[in-house]
Parts: C-alpha cells; sequence; structure tokens
C-alpha cells in the first residue's frame, strides 16, 4: 500500500527558507536540487512510512528521520497518509518546536 504524502504549511515555509538560506550561501542551483532531493526523499515516504524513529517522547506519534544528516524531517504516519510536520536544517531545536506546537492545542 503507497500512503499519500503531505506537507505541513510549516514543512512548506521552511522548506522555502531553507532554499533562500543556501540559495544565499551557495546558489539558487544548489538550493534548488537540494531542496528538490528533500522533496523527494519525503514523498518515498509514502512507500515506507514506517522509517526513521518512533518520538513519541517529544510529541505522540512523531517519527523523525535524516536527510543527509543535516536535515530532520519530522512526519506522522495514520491509516493512509504520512504527514510531514517539519523540516529542519543544521542542528535547529526541533524537539522544543514541536513540542511548543503540540502544547498550544492542550490546557497546560
Amino acid at each position: 500500500m503507497n500512503y499519500r504524502v503531505v506537507f505541513s504549511p510549516e514543512a512548506e515555509e521552511q522548506l522555502v527558507s531553507l532554499y533562500g538560506h543556501i540559495a544565499a550561501a551557495a546558489s539558487p542551483d544548489i538550493a534548488s536540487r537540494y531542496t528538490e532531493a528533500i522533496v523527494s526523499y519525503c514523498e518515498s515516504l509514502g512507500s515506507f512510512p514506517h522509517r526513521g524513529t518512533m518520538r513519541d517522547d517529544v510529541r505522540p506519534g512523531l517519527r523523525i528521520t535524516n536527510y543527509k544528516q543535516r536535515t530532520v524531517i519530522a512526519f506522522e504516519v495514520d491509516a493512509e497518509q504520512v504527514s510531514v510536520i517539519g523540516v529542519f536544517y543544521g542542528g535547529q531545536d526541533y524537539e522544543t518546536i514541536l513540542q511548543d506546537d503540540s502544547e498550544e492545542g492542550s490546557a497546560h
């Protein structure tokens, strides 16, 4: 079974930001190739959605995988879909960001 892969608005914004960062540091061509490769990698989760490491300690149902050791991809899997909820580059503190996101909806 192939799962549908969807990107959250936050993940899409993070990809755009990453593109801008790499384009400024290297070139638009390199930035385009790198971000397109991340998108392709995320889309491959549709075939193998249970890759990565479970991180229920950060957020229930969260899985984490790495792309080329510099980018952390945060995602969740349900019965039919893989939801990419974050793309974190170069050591960003994804744990705090994702914990804050999940706690906004609860009564703490």
